[in-house]
């Protein structure tokens, strides 16, 4: 014990949103101090890491036979063990490397979605613990994001979060520092890409990759029709003849390719708010749904979902970061870690 004190004055408390698309850092009395894809080039010839982030990201779809920039965590959960656990180790090296690296073994709060299985959590355990914190502590994501967003989670009142990432879309119902009702699906950012990815070749012949899809929903992806109408040129190979080819898409045909998905996202909210015991219901009715994760940034889908819904919705202040900002919260508030988190993985008691 008197070692890990001594370590732990070396060391940084982490608070890490490990997200499909994006891993986020927060280093206590820092803030946010990583903000990269979570995406990892690997040479198949040698098993090095080439590098990882950014400049990963930028190789997608343009590497030869014998590098890979891999995504190793699909829909919210770990698919390649060892290379998050590399990727998880160059972030907390990265954080530490002004200080005593040697020594650095930091307390780290990860949040994972919430329908994940034990073998699933354990995962997340393991690869931070084999990247170097001496312990982690785990938090749902829409926990973290309630409680990044500034909501009273520990007052007796409902906070309905919909937490929308790359990889899962996270809807739960908090009061009293637990989350009442919930519902987890695997249908988000990336998702909504996949969807425009299948509209393009269906109707104009065309393949897009991803990254470029993503540029897409960005641009010119909506909910709702847009005060203007906006088009987009847009290159892919042609499926007939295998060369490239450049069209145009409209905002309208971007947002026909993401009305199904929306419409089940949707649909999964209002299956929460009927589950939820009616005092809570009044409350969700009364105080809104509050909207967090990258995917709130989708033009009109507040408005789509407090149409259908009839509850008024609010978008968190930066909804990108809410997660991470939640772990960041938790890590200086030494009261609510107690009451939100009770044992770190190796059953120890936070206030040992």
């Amino acid at each position: 014990m008197i070692g890990d004190k001594l370590f732990s004055k070396f060391s940084k408390e982490m608070g890490i949103d490990l997200g499909t698309s994006s891993t986020l850092v927060y280093v206590k009395d820092k803030g946010i101090v990583i903000n990269e894809p979570s995406v990892v080039a690997v040479n198949t010839r040698t098993n090095q890491i080439l590098t990882v982030g950014t400049d990963a990201k930028k190789m997608v779809g343009k590497t030869p036979d014998h590098i890979q920039a891999v995504r190793p965590l699909v829909e919210g959960v770990i698919s390649d063990f060892e290379v998050t656990e590399k990727m998880l180790k160059y972030f907390i090296e990265k954080v530490h490397k002004e200080s005593f690296s040697l020594l650095a073994r930091p307390v780290v709060i990860i949040g994972i979605p919430l329908e994940v299985t034990e073998v699933e959590r354990k995962a997340v355990e393991d690869a931070a613990l084999s990247a170097g914190a001496s312990r982690v502590y785990l938090i749902e994501e829409p926990m973290a994001a309630a409680i990044g967003a500034r909501l009273p989670v520990q007052e007796s009142v409902a906070n309905l979060v919909v937490d929308i990432g790359g990889g899962t879309t996270n809807i739960a119902v908090i009061s009293l520092s637990g989350i009442v009702t919930w519902k987890s699906m695997r249908l988000a950012g990336d998702e909504l890409n996949r969807s425009i990815i299948n509209y393009v070749r269906e109707n104009f012949n065309l393949l897009l990759g991803e990254k470029t899809a993503e540029e897409i929903k960005i641009k010119i992806g909506s909910a709702m029709p847009l005060d203007e109408h906006t088009d987009m040129k847009v290159r892919g190979r042609d499926l007939i003849t295998g060369l490239p080819k450049e069209i145009s898409v409209s905002d309208m045909q971007i947002r026909e390719a993401l009305t199904r998905s929306i419409r089940v996202m949707v649909e999964n909210i209002k299956t929460v708010i009927e589950n939820t015991p009616p005092e809570l219901v009044a409350d969700i009715y009364e105080r809104g749904i509050t909207l967090t994760g990258g995917g709130a940034l989708l033009k009109g889908l507040d408005r789509v979902i407090a149409r259908e819904t009839q509850v008024p919705v609010v978008i968190a202040d930066d909804p990108l970061t809410c997660v991470v900002r939640g772990t960041g919260i938790l890590l200086e508030d030494k009261k609510l870690m107690e009451d939100i988190l009770i044992n770190d993985t190796q059953g120890q008691n936070i206030k040992s």
